[in-house]
C-alpha cells in the first residue's frame, strides 16, 4: 500500500483531480480489504485496514464520505470485540463527517445500551426517527429502552437519597439524633413540605 502511494506521489505529473481520484481509489481498496477481513471475523485486522483508508486522505474534503464509512466500520469492529466505549468514539467521528448517517446513529445507540447509557441511546433513536419517521426498529427500541431508563433513574435516585440519609445521620448523630427523627409531610393544597421532629 505505501509503495503504491509513493508511486502515486512520484508520478505526480497528474493533475489534482486525477491525483484525488487515485487517492480515493486506494482508500476504497483498503476499505474493501477491511470488509473482507471483517466478513472473516478478523476484526483487529479489519480495524487496521479501515484506519489505513482514513489516513490516506485525512483532510481531503472529497474523502469525507469514505472516511465516515470507515469510522462506522471501525465502530462495528469495536462493537464485535465488546469495546463499546471505542464504538461510541468511532461513531462520533463518523457522525462529525456525516451527521445524518443512520447506521452510525444505530450503532452508537446499541453501544450506549450496552454501556447502560439508556438516555443517550434513546436520544440517538429519536434522531433516527426525525430522519426516518417510519423506522420500526427505532420505535421498537425506544419502547424497550424507556422502562430501563426509568428504572435506572429510580435506582440512581434511591442511591442518592441513601447517601444523603447517611450524610444526615453522620451529622445528626453527633447530637444523638438521626434523619429518622424527622418526618416530611406534603401539603396536598400547596405541594410544599413541612418537617416535624419526632423524638
Amino acid at each position: 500500500m505505501m509503495r503504491t502511494l509513493l508511486r502515486i506521489l512520484i508520478n505526480h505529473a497528474l493533475n489534482d483531480d486525477e491525483f484525488n481520484q487515485k487517492i480515493l481509489a486506494q482508500m476504497n481498496e483498503e476499505k474493501v480489504e477491511g470488509n473482507k477481513l471483517f466478513g472473516d471475523g478478523m476484526y483487529e485486522e479489519a480495524l487496521l485496514k479501515y484506519d489505513c483508508a482514513i489516513q490516506l486522505a485525512p483532510e481531503m474534503s472529497s474523502s469525507s464520505e469514505i472516511r465516515s464509512i470507515c469510522h462506522n466500520n471501525r465502530a462495528t469492529c469495536f462493537f464485535k470485540l465488546g469495546k463499546y466505549e471505542y464504538t461510541v468514539k468511532e461513531c462520533n467521528k463518523a457522525l462529525e463527517l456525516n451527521p445524518t448517517y443512520m447506521k452510525s446513529l444505530f450503532k452508537r445507540g446499541e453501544a450506549y445500551e450496552k454501556l447502560e447509557n439508556y438516555d443517550e441511546a434513546i436520544s440517538d433513536l429519536k434522531k433516527i426517527l426525525e430522519l426516518d419517521p417510519s423506522s420500526y426498529q427505532a420505535k421498537r427500541s425506544i419502547i424497550r429502552l424507556e422502562p430501563l431508563a426509568a428504572e435506572k433513574h429510580e435506582k440512581m435516585k434511591e442511591e442518592m437519597l441513601g447517601k444523603l440519609k447517611d450524610m444526615g445521620d453522620s451529622i445528626l448523630g453527633r447530637f444523638g439524633m438521626s434523619v429518622d427523627n424527622f418526618k416530611a409531610v406534603k401539603d396536598p393544597n400547596s405541594g410544599s413540605y413541612s418537617i416535624s421532629f419526632q423524638p
